[in-house]
C-alpha cells in the first residue's frame, strides 16, 4: 500500500496561468501541465536562489521530495522551451497544503 501523500506547503499565486511561444495561436500548440508545487520549487530554487535543505523547509517536505519535484518542473519547462510548447500552471484546489 503506497503512502499517502503530504500535503505542501504553496506561497506562490501566479498572475499568469498560460506561457506560449509568440505568434502561434494556443490551439496549435502542444501543451505541458506544471503543478502548483513544481512551479514553487523553481520560484524558491531558481528564482529566489534559496538552498535546497532552505526551500524544502518552506515547503514542509523531504529534500528528496524536493529535489523530484525540481527536476520535473525543470525537464517540463525545458521540453517547452526547446520544442515549442505552451506552459499551462495548474493551481491545485484549497485544502492540499496551500497558504
Amino acid at each position: 500500500m503506497a503512502r499517502p501523500r503530504l500535503s505542501r506547503r504553496i506561497l506562490f499565486n501566479p498572475n499568469a496561468v498560460y506561457f506560449k511561444p509568440r505568434g502561434i495561436p494556443l490551439r496549435e500548440l502542444a501543451e505541458i501541465s506544471l503543478k502548483s508545487d513544481e512551479c514553487e520549487a523553481i520560484r524558491l530554487k531558481d528564482y529566489l536562489g534559496l538552498e535546497q535543505d532552505a526551500c524544502s523547509k518552506k515547503m514542509k517536505i523531504s529534500q528528496p521530495t524536493f529535489h523530484r519535484i525540481l527536476q520535473s518542473a525543470r525537464k517540463k519547462i525545458s521540453d517547452a522551451i526547446i520544442n515549442g510548447k505552451a506552459i499551462k500552471i495548474e493551481m491545485s484546489e484549497k485544502g492540499e497544503g496551500e497558504k
